[in-house]
C-alpha cells in the first residue's frame, strides 16, 4: 500500500494541483502502461478519487499551449473558469473536464489498465476454511 498525503487546500503552489498526475504516474508505473505524451492534467484528488478543483487555470493551459499538449484534463469543477480564458487558448487544446482519477486515467494512459484477476487469498476464500485469509480491519494514514 502507498498513501501519499497533499492536503486539499494545502500550501499554494506546492504541489496539492499534481495531485492526479501523481496518481497517473503511479499507475503507469505499476502497471508498465506509459502516460500519452501529448495530455496535461491539473488536480486535487481525494482518497477516493474525486478529482477536485485548482488555481491558476489559465496559465497553466497557457503554458500547455506553449508546450505543444494536444488535450489537458481539468476537474469539472473548473469549467466555470473557461469564460475567463481567450479563445485563442481555447482552440489550440481539447480541454476535457474530469470527476474521478478513472476518466483521468482513460484519456492520459496509452491503454486501460486491466483488473487483476481475484484469488482465493484476495477475497479470503479457501477450499479448507482453516486456510481462509481475513482482511485487515483498520485504515492505515
Amino acid at each position: 500500500d502507498i498513501h501519499i498525503h497533499v492536503p486539499e487546500g494545502a500550501t499554494p503552489k506546492d504541489g496539492p494541483s499534481a495531485g492526479i498526475a501523481m496518481t497517473t504516474a503511479l499507475v503507469s508505473s505499476y502497471t508498465g502502461i506509459p502516460v500519452r505524451c501529448d495530455v496535461c492534467m491539473t488536480g486535487e484528488i481525494t482518497l477516493r478519487g474525486e478529482v477536485l478543483a485548482i488555481g491558476g487555470l489559465k496559465e497553466k493551459l497557457l503554458a500547455a499551449v506553449r508546450g505543444g499538449l494536444k488535450t489537458a484534463l481539468i476537474p469539472q469543477e473548473n469549467t466555470k473558469d473557461l469564460t475567463e480564458i481567450a479563445d485563442a487558448i481555447k482552440n489550440r487544446i481539447e480541454i476535457v473536464p474530469v470527476k474521478w482519477i478513472d476518466e483521468v486515467l482513460e484519456r492520459a494512459l496509452e491503454r486501460t489498465p486491466e483488473a487483476l484477476p481475484e484469488t482465493a487469498e484476495a477475497t479470503g476464500t479457501a477450499a479448507n476454511p482453516a486456510e481462509a485469509v481475513t482482511a485487515p480491519t483498520g485504515l492505515t494514514h
